[in-house]
């Protein structure tokens, strides 16, 4: 299955206009609503309230963090939050996981700053913790250098789906022994450089951990325009995909899928802006359609 949805804003001064949007996409028929974490801004709405908040007022859309800042979210209240939020939406959620970047700002958070080496190394714990955490079972006591839980018994929800946003080697690995999925950095796609010196990575570490390297599933964030005319060009000199007609953006999310194994896409627009209404409807009215009919073929 190929899952579609978009990425939404988490400014205080959108949240209306956000949440509107989120129902438009309920009701189009996407899969995923997309929100950013970063916690440490005081214009910008906590990732997890506005989740909360849009999957009460959708009926199937899932709500997805992407990327949850696991250093400002301790995994043991995470799987709490997630597996709540699963249950009282129906399951509707992909809990997406990062190593956390902006160091300097989490600290301003009053969180402990971590070594790049360490805070690979609490992720991995942190996505190991979590999902033992959820789906019931004996209680967990756990042990490691950042995570310490006693006798902690898990929620009967099961854990979602675990994405990561992982960037370099060490995450990466990370990616391929642990989690579900893959979301590239960047807004990187599969015709990237980054896609091809990074996916390799992940395979490796899922192979050498027992794992089928397709069990980690890549999906794109991937903004451009929609246009009501074709471009002459729909990538730049750099490679990156601009966009194009319903047409253009049909046919290569369909080569994506059909050649390249893409999993799923969510729609931002230029620049990494949400996308408009109006390319919510394009969106969701016609290209999304379109390209599931295309790769069930």
């Amino acid at each position: 299955m190929v899952l579609f949805g978009i990425g939404g804003s988490t400014a205080v001064t959108s949240a209306r206009s956000t949440l509107r949007q989120a129902v438009l996409a309920d009701r189009g028929g996407l899969d995923l609503f997309s929100v950013s974490d970063h916690p440490y801004n005081a214009d910008r709405l906590d990732a997890y309230a506005e989740i909360g908040v849009v999957l009460g007022r959708t009926e199937r859309i899932s709500g997805l963090v992407s990327v949850t800042n696991l250093p400002t979210r301790p995994a043991p209240m995470l799987a709490r939050a997630v597996t709540s939020l699963s249950a009282l939406s129906g399951g509707r959620l992909v809990l997406g996981m990062g190593v956390g970047g902006l160091w300097d700002d989490i600290a301003r958070l009053g969180v402990t700053k971590l070594s790049p080496r360490e805070a690979v190394r609490a992720f991995e714990e942190g996505i190991r913790l979590v999902k033992q955490l959820g789906g019931g079972g004996a209680p967990v006591t756990f042990d490691g250098e950042f995570y310490q839980v006693t006798n902690l018994e898990p929620a009967q929800e099961a854990i979602p789906p675990v994405w990561t946003g992982s960037v370099g080697p060490k995450s990466l690995a990370v990616t391929g022994r642990v989690a579900d999925g893959w979301m590239p950095g960047h807004a990187a796609d599969w015709l990237s450089e980054r896609y091809r010196t990074s996916r390799p990575v992940i395979d490796q570490a899922a192979k050498e951990a027992g794992r089928e390297p397709a069990d980690v599933v890549t999906v794109y964030n991937f903004p451009g325009r929609i246009t009501a005319e074709p471009l002459t060009k729909t990538r730049g000199d750099d490679g990156r995909w601009i966009g194009g007609s319903p047409a253009q953006w049909i046919e290569e999310l369909t080569g994506a899928v059909l050649e390249h194994d893409a999993k799923g896409f969510v729609l931002f627009g230029p620049g990494g802006r949400p996308p408009t209404d109006d390319d919510v409807a394009r969106w969701a009215g016609e290209i999304v359609p379109a390209v599931r009919e295309a790769v069930a073929k």
